[in-house]
């Protein structure tokens, strides 16, 4: 077979699918047979479900929660093939959801190289990231994060629906409508609908007798501890490793995870919110000032959108390895309307996403003691995790310096503007 012949094949839709279900089969048999315990969360979920259907504590509705909402109804879902089969029943709604998200990146009409390079770069991500792409309620929300920045430049309000949708099951798509509101003209039009379907929302959580409840998850992260994972860890970790006795890891019953003790470490997770909201202001004036400029929403909104996720994960005290995940969108985005300058995001993104492979779920014991080869592997996650801030606040700039000439079109199927 000739080169050219193996690109065309490897290029067509049949092959990009069977990627697809390559991919996913891998990634839920490591879950399922991997060591480390790498579907641990799924135990967690299938209990919080398992309790409302017995009738005895409904999370977010009885008591408070660390999540939305609707991050319960994939959970209360997978428990249709019955208890001893959640995690199978998971992992196949996880993989029904991206399947619908894939169909849509693939679209209807010409297969670009934009969409083809996007597709083989998200089903390598998945398996270089593991268990944790498929089997954590972040993966849920991926789907709906790819296809509404994918169909965000035609269609805002099917975007703001979808997001607001994601958001509500868990936190973090909410970045992603506010980078919609600032890259795309028909803001308000996003905001009506996100303030409109969140009030929805709640107001069938207060019917169901919610109360306060149904707004627990946001005290319930302000309250956490410095985990072991996030970047703000990695000095302690360091620390740890050259000898300090005066630092330490715990595990944290209530909130079912290791975060580190000693002298700053308070300090440092107190100091994380208010980080992240300069932080997020910043890239925020970053991008009203290419609004201004007259950059357009095709050439901002998918630097901006990644902007807005790395500052989530950089500035947040948790760190949880899924968060990798939330950088799937935009990378997609911007591989889908300009491949060429989407080479650094989406090797920086990989690398994100092997390094996180290491540590969890095969090596994660190894960092709770601070082994320094762990702790260098989180080290360098972090740094990928900056220059991919940096490259996307430097495209923010430029896209406000030189404003692209393509009109802002839909990417939801076919072949658009701004596509390669």
């Amino acid at each position: 077979m000739t080169v050219g012949a193996a690109r065309r094949a490897l290029g067509g839709r049949a092959a990009l699918w069977i990627a697809f279900a390559v991919a996913h089969l891998l990634v839920a048999l490591l879950g399922l047979w991997g060591f480390g315990w790498p579907l641990g969360d799924l135990a967690t979920y299938r209990a919080w479900a398992q309790e409302a259907d017995f009738g005895a504590v409904r999370m977010g509705i009885d008591v408070p929660w660390v999540y939305p909402i609707l991050a319960f109804a994939p959970m209360a879902a997978a428990l249709a093939l019955g208890h001893e089969w959640y995690d199978q029943a998971w992992l196949a709604i996880v993989t029904g959801l991206d399947a619908i998200a894939f169909a849509i990146l693939l679209g209807r009409g010409v297969l670009t190289r934009g969409r083809r390079a996007a597709a083989w770069w998200w089903m390598g991500f998945a398996v270089l990231l593991g268990p944790v792409a498929l089997g954590r309620i972040d993966a849920v929300t991926v789907p709906f994060a790819v296809v509404g920045l994918l169909v965000a430049l035609g269609r805002p309000r099917v975007a703001a629906t979808l997001l607001t949708v994601g958001a509500w099951i868990k936190v973090w798509p909410a970045a992603l409508i506010g980078a919609l509101m600032v890259a795309v003209r028909r803001r308000a039009e996003v905001a009506v609908i996100a303030v409109a379907l969140s009030a929805g929302v709640l107001g069938v959580s207060l019917l169901a007798g919610s109360g306060l409840n149904a707004l627990g998850f946001i005290g319930e992260q302000t309250g956490r501890g410095l985990q072991v994972e996030s970047p703000g860890a990695v000095p302690f970790l360091w620390m740890i490793a050259a000898g300090d006795a005066t630092h330490r890891v715990y595990y944290d019953r209530d909130i079912l995870t290791y975060q580190l003790l000693g002298p700053g470490t308070a300090d440092v997770a107190w100091w994380s919110t208010p980080a992240l909201v300069v932080a997020v202001a910043a890239v925020v004036v970053v991008g009203v000032r290419a609004v201004r400029r007259g950059a357009s929403a095709g050439r901002l909104l998918a630097p901006l959108s990644l902007a807005f996720v790395t500052v989530l994960v950089l500035a947040n005290k948790v760190g949880s390895p899924q968060f990798a995940t939330w950088l799937i969108a935009p990378v997609v985005l911007q591989t889908v309307l300009d491949r060429r300058r989407a080479l650094v995001p989406a090797l920086a993104g990989l690398g994100v996403a092997l390094s996180t492979h290491l540590v969890y779920p095969y090596l994660y014991g190894w960092l709770l003691i601070a082994d320094p080869a762990l702790v260098l592997v989180l080290t360098l996650k972090v740094a990928l995790l900056m220059l991919l801030l940096a490259w996307a606040v430097r495209a923010v700039w430029q896209a406000g310096s030189a404003p692209g000439r393509r009109a802002d079109r839909p990417v939801g199927a076919g072949r658009s503007a701004g596509e390669e």
